[in-house]
């Protein structure tokens, strides 16, 4: 009976379901790809190749290997062999990585020759969506890998971001966020991809739009340990100044006109009136009291003026 491999969603869409199916003889299995009948009769079989017969591939998201958890991953091959193959494709005289490079990696530690892979070919566009599907879906990619990954597929496959949100089963506004990040102070980058900052702070630093303010505070963040909450207002404190400095200064002619305004409305209440404004069309009137007498007061003069 055929055996179907399960892919992750998004990845078998790329990839091809694989079966796997009994030589009728019963002397060796051979894998196809069930989505293309493929020319080469290497191509979408599993076999063994030499580990000094495969490279990385250059486009893998995934730069950062933890060296603890690739240590436990080695002492488990030694034990257990590869239990999934590697995904490579065909590049000169050696196999670039699809998907795989940490088994890879792991297997080199624990001192195998040979790994099982699958062969397959796809384009430039294809490797990278399946590499990034992949750690995605396994959370290997810190968040400035996973946005740079996602801004590749944008700037040299012209993919739109709901496109990208579809393959790797996210909504589009964690793609516009992670993408977001990519604005950041170079040094904020590295300390998010590092863990020294979280995501959540990173998005609050966004809001300055200046990169020496957004380290300042992401240093203060680091040195103080603020929480997001706290990040947040700070930047808020740090950004409100700037906004009433940005506003049109008014002609004096406005000005006076308002002023005006006050000053009549203040004759006849018999008190302070302020008119503050939000544009042109809009604002508030201000009328104020200072005893439980004198608001009646006003309160009984308004009601006069409503008579008339």
């Amino acid at each position: 009976m055929a055996k179907r491999t399960g892919l992750g969603k998004g990845l078998g869409a790329l990839i091809g379901d694989t079966v796997v199916e009994k030589d009728p003889a019963g002397e060796k299995s051979r894998s196809r790809n069930k989505k293309t009948e493929e020319k080469d009769d290497t191509v979408g079989k599993e076999m063994f190749i030499k580990i000094s017969s495969i490279e990385p591939n250059q486009a893998q998201p995934r730069k950062n290997f933890d060296e603890e958890q690739l240590n436990e991953l080695a002492d488990s091959i030694k034990q257990y062999g590869i239990l999934q193959p590697l995904l490579v494709q065909k590049n000169g005289n050696f196999y670039e990585i699809i998907t795989g490079e940490r088994r890879w990696r792991a297997a080199k530690m624990a001192g195998l020759k040979e790994v099982p892979v699958v062969i397959r070919e796809y384009s430039a566009q294809q490797k990278l969506e399946i590499a990034l599907i992949e750690n995605v879906q396994r959370e290997d990619l810190n968040p400035i890998e996973e946005a740079m990954a996602y801004q590749r597929l944008i700037e040299e496959f012209h993919l739109k971001q709901d496109e990208i949100a579809a393959r790797v089963a996210k909504n589009r506004t964690t793609i516009t966020n992670s993408v977001r990040l990519l604005k950041l102070h170079k040094d904020i980058q590295a300390m998010v991809a590092e863990g020294i900052v979280s995501s959540g702070h990173a998005r609050a630093l966004l809001v300055l739009e200046d990169q020496d303010d957004q380290l300042s505070v992401a240093q203060k963040i680091v040195k103080d340990g603020l929480s997001v909450r706290e990040t947040e207002r700070l930047v808020k404190a740090l950004t409100k100044p700037k906004q009433e400095k940005t506003k049109e200064k008014e002609p004096d002619a406005v000005i006076l006109a308002y002023q005006n305004m006050e000053d009549r409305m203040k004759s006849i209440m018999g008190t302070k009136v302020s008119i503050n404004r939000k544009d042109k069309n809009k604002g508030r009137i201000e009328i104020e009291y200072y005893s439980s007498a004198e608001l009646e007061r006003i309160i009984e003069l308004i009601e006069s003026i409503k008579q008339y």
